[in-house]
């Protein structure tokens, strides 16, 4: 175990200086790279700023509405007739909008049940298998001027209710229920 840790506490600060090493070994100019790349990174940061505003008030407003927990209430008759815990259904959908908002309520969830009951675990592994797609498509697809996302919206849903299943069922097998 402590050959892991030590690997983990190592492993950034050589990959860190792997690239320096390399950056030098190729010749290439590493201070001036780094900074003409940080550069770039801040104009793509206060590119994506309007919507990253727009996705945290409506993620807020989502919330104090009442509109998340008017959800949960439709999606759980759905959710009864399973075995699926229903009070990871809120997380499970702020997932796919939020990364912060979905923080939140797995917090809430260690405060009730504890980070090492079953569904403190569910959430962990869920956390893990889940992506913040509406997030993660608007600052893509707006950085780059995208219009049309064809099939990718579909294709990330049945990606992250298949984490969603993988996490649960991960969850069952490892820990029990």
């Amino acid at each position: 175990m402590n050959l892991i840790m030590t690997v983990s506490d190592l492993i950034i600060p050589c990959i860190f200086f792997g690239i320096i090493f390399y950056g030098l070994y190729k010749g290439v100019n590493v201070y001036e790279s780094f900074v003409e790349g940080a550069t770039e990174g801040l104009k793509v940061a206060v590119d994506i700023l309007p919507t990253l505003i727009a996705l945290l008030v409506a993620v807020g407003m989502l919330r104090a509405s009442g509109t998340l927990d008017a959800i949960v209430r439709l999606i759980n008759p759905l959710v009864a007739s399973t075995d699926f815990p229903s009070e990871v259904v809120p997380i499970a959908l702020m997932r796919m909008v939020s990364s912060s908002a979905s923080t939140g309520l797995i917090l809430d969830i260690f405060q009730t049940h504890g980070p090492d009951s079953f569904l403190g675990r569910l959430v962990s592994i869920m956390f893990g298998c889940t992506e913040t797609i509406f997030y993660t498509m608007s600052v893509y697809f707006m950085t780059i001027k995208v219009k049309y996302t064809r099939y990718t919206l579909a294709g990330a849903l049945i990606a992250s209710f298949a984490g969603l299943f993988a996490s649960y069922i991960l969850t069952l097998q490892i820990f029990g229920a």
